[in-house]
């Protein structure tokens, strides 16, 4: 029998079982923190770091992504100050800066707030997300597919960039890559990158509850777990 702690988020106590991350146990209130990288029953890696939310510490905010942070007894959490929004935005456009043609980053980017992107556009077929890697290696045992390199020169592939005779073929990493599926009017060209935002309509009603999860379009290019397909 699981057991159960609770934490105070945006004023509102919850209960969640022991060992549920923040994230977790905000969406199971239907508390909407924005996320690229979580997957349930997937281990967690905070690489988008768009789900920051405010762990307050000795009266102190504490920013740090919250599909990792493990809830505890009595913590208090703030998912949707003016600080946190601010931070968000800014992640939210350098990721749709470096791949602007990722219906995903496009989605989460309207999401959070952007309204234009002051950061020069890339067209990285990449953002290093981590999701294709996890479930591989979590869901399918596999380990087909890891991270070659460092820094710049990172990126996701095969041992060797030879595909294994252990790959699975079972294309979970193509279903859950950010960069499957393209913005509404297909690929931009270089040189004539933009924020589509043509989605923006989907969320007016959050406009007044940010915090709230209003089940919208938002996050079909991504599979948002609170998404009902």
């Amino acid at each position: 029998m699981s057991q159960y702690i609770t934490l105070n988020i945006d004023g509102s106590d919850v209960s969640t079982p022991k060992g549920s991350s923040v994230m977790e146990a905000a969406l199971r209130y239907g508390i909407c923190i924005p996320h690229l990288c979580y997957l349930p029953t997937i281990s967690e890696s905070g690489a988008c770091r768009i789900c920051i939310v405010e762990n307050i510490v000795d009266g102190k905010p504490v920013i740090t992504s919250s599909c990792t942070l493990v809830a505890k007894e009595g913590m208090v959490i703030r998912t949707n100050t003016e600080k946190i929004r601010r931070l968000r935005r800014n992640i939210a456009e350098l990721l749709v800066a470096q791949a602007p043609n990722s219906r995903a980053l496009q989605d989460i980017a309207v999401k959070c707030g952007v309204k234009e992107v002051r950061y020069p556009f890339r067209h990285d077929d990449c953002v290093l997300c981590g999701r294709c890697v996890r479930v591989c290696e979590d869901l399918y045992q596999a380990r087909a597919i890891g991270f070659i390199g460092r820094g710049s020169q990172r990126y996701v592939g095969f041992p060797f960039d030879v595909r294994p005779d252990f790959c699975k073929r079972c294309w979970a990493c193509v279903d859950l890559c950010l960069m499957k599926e393209t913005p509404c009017d297909g690929p931009m060209e270089i040189g004539k990158e933009y924020l589509c935002g043509k989605c923006e309509s989907t969320i007016f009603a959050g406009q007044y509850d940010a915090g709230d999860c209003i089940r919208c379009d938002m996050g079909k290019g991504f599979g948002c777990t609170r998404h009902k397909f």
